[in-house]
């Protein structure tokens, strides 16, 4: 069969950048998911993104779809036909649905009787027939959360549509979509590319378009900026600051990215580093530049979307634009520490952190307490823990913050450092937020992390409380976030903290304002929740996570203590036999509607294999019992490996349900002991 290549382009305005790449996939996907369910087959496809444009490309796609053989049973034979042999109304009527006549009917014979049958061969569409309502198809499942409409049109779409490009190979495919006509027309770029460009053949695609000063592959153009950002950084005996976000966002702006180097007067760099960072990238999409230091250079680097002849005015210009917003910075770092944290308080009073819930000055001083309380529960300063929570969100109320939100706490450390405060109490306003993201570092300090606990435990009560729980991917108190990054925060910084514990602290100063009454209850389920993905991400295996959930341990490290002793014991020889036995025991127990003994009473063993087991697990015990105690669960998990040779022979010669009362329930008695050993570190049976 014929195959060729296939282009589709949407031409259009300027897309929004942080929205490009999504939707480039998005139109991708749809429309190979299309082909492939439409039995077109090809050898690969790949998608292009612009700021004028979508498009897709599929190499080798066959011409036209296989004809289809369809078979039509009809009814069985036996009704068929009547009596006599004649066609019944059923069978006529099957017939003429078909176009056919009862006579020219095949048979279906099959073990179960026979039937009639029609073989109708369906003929393939080709891809000139299919390919218009596949991209409209494409069209309408775009992740478009506002479509506008331009001109006169009713017509609706993220941006005002101008060319749209079906083509196979050399020839154009006739369709129209969003009203606009398919030709082998393209836009090249807007400013050194006067009208549109002829594409001849779709294999011609990016190098028609690089002609026209456009690059057309999303990540080969990425990959440019990337570079050329990084040679400019090189040049300047500095390294770039290049995050994955800004990155795409500037390659989603520009078609013909040039990189340039421009300056700023040094007496901005007595700012703090980070709101001068947050200008640049945030508003200018620049790249700011740092020394081998880590210290901020007064210079930036900067993508524009024109080869300029005259590249130093390019640079004027845009240092020019950055001057008002760095001496903002300035400005409002040099007003805002005219005023200490302190007296920012009283401030908080105005400001909600949620309506039912009372104010931020009210928040502040919950934190403060539990931040305390979680201090003392760590051998650390609790005066200097109460006062990080009670400052903690002073600096919201600051110029600076209120410009540029990213950069609260941060700013909360410098303003703390102006005022004298000391530095634990400095630095842990700003590690109140973290982690802020997956992989995001920890609190310094203990101080830090107890008020990072504390913001979140406080946060989590309180939407909980008043029954606010995120439903489904809805979550505008980012509680998932915060009960990771609490989970992260106690194992990781590894605090004997108690979740409970901190619920209960947490909950009593919230007073009367909490409606939920199982508040602590569902705040916990909610954070257990959350640890199989904590530990998921590291690797361990869902059985080894549900096994220690069974348990429900609330103290995080001790949580942890014990994922990696079950993970231990699962690689051991003895894991699965033993993990079987106990799950047999689950099940035996759970039919057992009688009472067990307080101990196992060695008088009523009389098989050989029961004593042998009861003696075996009476010395083990000896040993086990300090090894809980010390929550040394690797350990204790290993010694009990050991009771699988016993425990083997015991299933294997030991009447568990004898028919003596007395005797079955000493047995399940022994049993049950041996389970709630196992059970003191997790519920092993749950491994598979």
């Amino acid at each position: 069969m014929n195959t060729d290549t296939l282009l589709i382009e949407l031409g259009t305005e300027e897309l929004p950048p942080k929205a490009l790449k999504k939707l480039a996939t998005a139109f991708f996907d749809s429309i190979t998911e299309q082909l492939s369910s439409a039995s077109l087959s090809y050898s690969e496809a790949k998608w292009f993104a612009t700021p004028r444009r979508l498009a897709v490309m599929v190499n080798e796609l066959e011409q036209q779809q296989a004809d289809k053989v369809l078979e039509k049973r009809g009814p069985a034979v036996n009704v068929a036909f009547d009596a006599d042999g004649n066609a019944t109304k059923a069978a006529q009527g099957w017939a003429r649905s078909n176009g056919i006549t009862v006579e020219q009917a095949e048979r279906l014979v099959t073990d179960k009787g026979e039937w009639l049958l029609h073989k109708a061969t369906q003929k393939g569409q080709s891809v000139n027939d299919l390919i218009e309502a596949i991209v409209k198809t494409a069209v309408t499942k775009l992740p478009i959360p506002k479509p506008m409409r331009w001109g006169s049109s009713r017509i609706q779409f993220i941006r005002p549509v101008h060319t749209l490009t079906m083509m196979f190979g050399n020839e154009v495919i006739a369709g129209e979509v969003l009203g606009i006509q398919s030709d082998r027309q393209l836009q090249g770029h807007r400013f050194h590319f006067e009208g549109n460009i002829d594409l001849q053949h779709a294999n011609e695609y990016e190098a028609t378009l690089e002609k026209a000063y456009v690059i057309a592959d999303y990540e080969t153009r990425r990959n440019k900026i990337v570079s050329e950002v990084n040679a400019a950084a090189s040049a300047l005996n500095a390294t770039a600051l290049l995050d994955d976000e800004l990155v795409d966002e500037v390659t989603s702006i520009n078609e013909w990215p040039s990189v340039l180097v421009g300056s700023f007067d040094e007496d901005f760099l007595q700012v703090p580093a980070e709101p001068l960072i947050y200008s640049m990238k945030d508003h200018q999409k620049y790249f700011p530049a740092i020394d081998a230091d880590g210290e901020l250079l007064a210079k930036f680097i900067f993508v524009t979307n024109i080869d300029s002849k005259q590249p130093e005015e390019v640079i004027k210009g845009n240092e020019k634009v950055i001057r008002p917003r760095l001496a903002d910075a300035e400005f409002f770092f040099k007003t805002d520490k005219k005023q200490s944290l302190e007296s920012r308080l009283a401030s908080l009073e105005n400001v909600l952190f949620q309506k039912q819930l009372g104010t931020l000055k009210a928040k502040s001083e919950r934190i403060a307490n539990l931040s305390k309380h979680i201090a003392l529960s760590s051998n650390e300063n609790a005066d200097d823990a109460y006062r990080a929570g009670l400052l903690s969100k002073t600096d919201l109320m600051s110029d600076m913050v209120l410009e540029f939100p990213q950069v609260q706490g941060t700013m909360g450390k410098y303003y703390a450092q102006n005022d004298g405060e000391v530095e634990a109490v400095a630095q842990a306003l700003e590690d109140q937020y973290r982690p802020r993201f997956a992989r995001d570092k920890l609190p310094e300090g203990v101080i830090g992390a107890s008020v990072a606990i504390a913001d979140k435990v406080d946060t989590l009560v309180g939407i909980f409380g008043i029954n606010q729980a995120p439903k489904g991917d809805k979550d505008p108190f980012a509680l998932r976030r915060a009960a990771i990054g609490l989970i992260r925060i106690i194992i990781e910084k590894q605090l004997s903290l108690d979740i409970t514990d901190l619920l209960s602290v947490s909950i009593t100063s919230y007073g009367d304002k909490l409606s939920n009454a199982n508040t602590a209850e569902d705040v916990i389920d909610f954070i257990m929740g959350r640890f199989r993905a904590y530990y998921q991400e590291q690797g361990i295996s869902v059985d080894v996570i549900q096994a220690v959930l069974a348990n429900k341990p609330t103290a995080p490290l001790d949580f942890d203590q014990r994922v990696k002793a079950v993970s231990f014991f699962r690689t051991l020889d003895e894991a699965q036999a033993l993990a079987a036995a106990n799950k047999r025991v689950g099940n035996i127990l759970a039919k057992f509607d009688g009472e067990l003994f307080s101990e196992f009473n060695t008088e009523l063993a009389t098989e050989p294999a029961e004593i042998a087991l009861a003696k075996v697990y009476s010395d083990l015990n000896t040993e086990l019992a300090p090894l809980f105690a010390a929550k040394d669960y690797q350990q204790a998990l290993t010694k009990l490996a050991s009771l699988r040779a016993p425990v083997d022979e015991f299933f294997d010669n030991v009447m568990v349900m004898a028919d003596d009362d007395a005797v079955k329930t000493n047995r399940l008695t022994l049993l049950s002991q041996l389970r709630a050993s196992f059970f003191n570190v997790a519920d092993i049976s749950l491994l598979q």
